[in-house]
């Protein structure tokens, strides 16, 4: 079974998220917005259960965390996807490494982490560009707290669900 690991942001920053992903994002329907922490992967059942003790353990260490969100960005010229960009990434960059270490440890990342919360993605060229510039100058200041962490299996139908959350500092 495929499984990953996420943060869900607040209920002010997902309406906005899926105010644009419901035209933008053929994801729509599969996922909530969310931040990736550790990408998805299948998993056998001993994988499983290593997976959960690691993450009740590294949870248990951190603390709970104010993060906010400040424009939209992209990931061109590499991938056509648009979306929200945290004003500074530092801290969940800190969450990403923790999750992804020892029994999560991620072999070889092809590419560098950056938090965010997609708003598009697997848009034409010329979609792209129109999208990306009308959102270029909107303002945007949302914060909100990180004090979960879930962990989801993605379904039969493709839709992911949660499996278990893991509380920071508990």
């Amino acid at each position: 079974m495929k499984y990953g690991i996420v943060v869900f942001p607040s209920k002010d920053i997902q309406d906005l998220a899926n105010s644009y992903r419901k035209r933008y994002d053929p994801h729509y329907d599969r996922i909530p917005p969310h931040l990736t922490v550790r990408d998805a992967e299948e998993w056998e059942e001993g994988r499983l259960e290593e997976a959960v003790r690691h993450l009740e353990q590294t949870v248990s260490g951190l603390s709970p965390f104010p993060v906010t969100f400040n424009r939209f960005s992209s990931f061109a010229p590499v991938a056509n996807v648009i979306y929200l960009a945290t004003e500074d990434p530092s801290k969940l960059t800190a969450l990403h490494d923790a999750v992804c270490s020892g029994p999560l440890a991620v072999k070889e990342q092809s590419y560098h982490y950056v938090p965010h919360v997609t708003v598009g993605q697997k848009l034409g060229d010329d979609e792209f560009h129109d999208v990306l510039s009308s959102l270029k100058n909107a303002s945007v200041s949302e914060t909100f707290q990180i004090d979960r962490l879930h962990l989801l299996y993605q379904m039969d139908n493709g839709g992911w669900t949660v499996y278990q959350t893991f509380l920071l500092g508990k």
